[in-house]
């Protein structure tokens, strides 16, 4: 496997269904280190605007902005709250709208932000450095009960008691402030799969969704997409595990009026029956996935599933 560090993920899959235009305004929601944003702006002679609420990226978006000028906008905020950000930079509705929900590879790889176990640093897990509580805040004061209902729903644990036991019971000694600290935790509670992946991954997920209200943001910015996308406007997002593809699965098909489902008998015409009415259509009957070639150059996209809506109108 190849060693990249700053891979966009499923970037060609993106910029097709995204399908950039001169002249049209696109919001790229997870900006991280700018890979979507930069192909995009090179794609067509169009305007994008740049959101994140990491205070690293807003740094790295400089160079952006020196090389692309006035066609590129960074707003510093949480995606879920696009309306809002959007209406106070001047812009009522947008061309795109695309969200890699993955955290950034700058994050991952940094030890002091405290999102992976491959370093051993500050157990801090927040995309916003500078407000809200720790993962250390949550692992070392809240209740038994609650922090194993916590990992066993957003981490999909099943061993998410005997984890919240041990943590509580290593607590009691002394706080649990370090990344390596808590991998050690867990991993003497549960067995190693044998499908290779650390006993760590999903509670450290779990922790991470929690501390960024990640759920929360993605229905929110799903919620306004709606009001913000222009007629034939496109929305696509880049999932990388099940309970961010399935909120994204059911809220796109509410939209294009197939809360039921579709046939998989039928062929895809992107536009069906139950959807005539509607102001959206699908353009992804299901999700997309990473070549293997990606897959082989960046196992980060291993993952990832990639689904679209477009408005009709209205």
């Amino acid at each position: 496997m190849l060693g990249t560090t700053h891979y966009p993920v499923m970037l060609p899959e993106v910029l097709s269904a995204l399908a950039p235009r001169d002249g049209a305004v696109y919001v790229d929601g997870t900006f991280g280190a700018g890979g979507y944003s930069a192909a995009i702006l090179e794609a067509a002679q169009c305007t994008l605007i740049a959101i994140d609420r990491d205070l690293d990226a807003e740094v790295r978006a400089e160079a952006l902005k020196a090389r692309y000028g006035e066609r590129f906008i960074f707003l510093r905020g949480c995606f879920g709250d696009v309306e809002a950000l959007l209406r106070g930079a001047g812009f009522k509705a947008v061309d795109g709208f695309v969200l890699d929900l993955g955290v950034s590879s700058f994050q991952l790889d940094e030890a002091r932000r405290g999102f992976s176990f491959r370093f051993d640093g500050a157990l801090d897990m927040r995309m916003d450095s500078e407000r809200g509580e720790t993962a250390a805040d949550i692992v070392n004061h809240m209740d038994e009960k609650e922090l194993a209902d916590l990992i066993y729903r957003y981490g999909e644990e099943r061993c998410s008691r005997r984890i919240a036991r041990r943590i509580v019971e290593k607590r009691r000694n002394e706080p649990i402030m370090t990344t390596g600290a808590l991998a050690d935790i867990v991993r003497g509670a549960v067995p190693r799969s044998k499908d290779g992946i650390d006993p760590a991954t999903r509670t450290f997920q779990a922790l991470r969704i929690a501390v960024n209200d990640e759920l929360g943001e993605l229905e929110r910015a799903l919620e306004a997409t709606g009001r913000i996308l222009n007629s034939g406007g496109r929305m696509v997002v880049v999932s990388f595990h099940s309970l961010e593809d399935t909120i994204v699965k059911r809220d796109f098909r509410e939209k294009a009026g197939q809360g039921g489902g579709v046939s998989r008998h039928l062929p895809d015409t992107g536009v069906h029956e139950s959807a005539s009415s509607s102001a959206f259509k699908l353009l992804t009957r299901k999700a997309v996935k990473p070549s293997e070639q990606e897959i082989y150059e960046n196992a980060r996209s291993r993952s990832a599933r990639l689904r679209v809506i477009e408005r009709c109108g209205g």
